[in-house]
């Protein structure tokens, strides 16, 4: 079983669809060991309390620069036996320490079909801000492995979204997670979580 670990920064939505899959027997190849926040007052927090799984935060502003505070992260994720992470509405960005130590075993959810609206400064509302301005007619969701490029590795799964007349980032950003997040991020876990399994036969 693959042991998984979820980073999280705010409300945990995404992590909720994740805990939620589980649940329903969707992620058979993986287990959520592991709840790390950025900030101690994210409600996702709450969210891995009720699930019963173990959480921890690991805040930017404690450690003197990127690299002590990548370790700290690798620290905790050794501690408990972690094989996979998943950036679940994540924000602080992690560095080559981190990066190295999961080589391909870290993915990210983006709320934009990459390579559109991603990248430096593309997160949250902000993504669908740049979207409705730009006039696009389809958006969705990536989920992607992490490398050294912000939103820049290889892609596993995207799904379209269709943007409306009337949508404001708000009402957009909902449809783009009910629609496309929330149904990607199980399918990634489950697909990565395998793959590791086999791997490590």
């Amino acid at each position: 079983m693959t042991r998984i670990a979820v980073m999280v920064s705010g409300g945990g939505t995404n992590l909720q669809a994740l805990l939620d899959a589980a649940a329903a027997g969707r992620i058979p190849h993986g287990e959520f060991a592991l709840v790390i926040a950025s900030n101690p007052s994210a409600y996702a927090l709450e969210r891995a309390k009720k699930a019963g799984i173990e959480s921890t935060v690991v805040r930017r502003k404690d450690y003197p620069d990127q690299d002590s505070f990548d370790q700290a992260i690798v620290d905790v994720l050794h501690e408990h036996d972690i094989d996979m992470v998943i950036l679940a509405g994540y924000l602080s960005i992690l560095g080559g320490v981190m990066i190295e130590a999961y080589r391909d075993r870290i993915i990210n959810i983006h709320p934009s079909l990459i390579p559109s609206f991603c990248g430096k400064g593309f997160y949250g509302l902000k993504v669908h801000e740049a979207a409705l301005e730009r006039g696009v007619k389809v958006t969705g969701a990536t989920v992607h492995l992490v490398n050294e490029i912000p939103d820049g590795g290889r892609i596993l799964l995207q799904k379209a979204v269709a943007v409306e007349d009337g949508d404001t980032p708000e009402v957009l950003q909902k449809r783009v997670m009910e629609q496309a997040e929330w149904i990607l991020l199980p399918q990634a876990a489950e697909l990565l979580a395998r793959q590791l399994e086999e791997e490590n036969r």
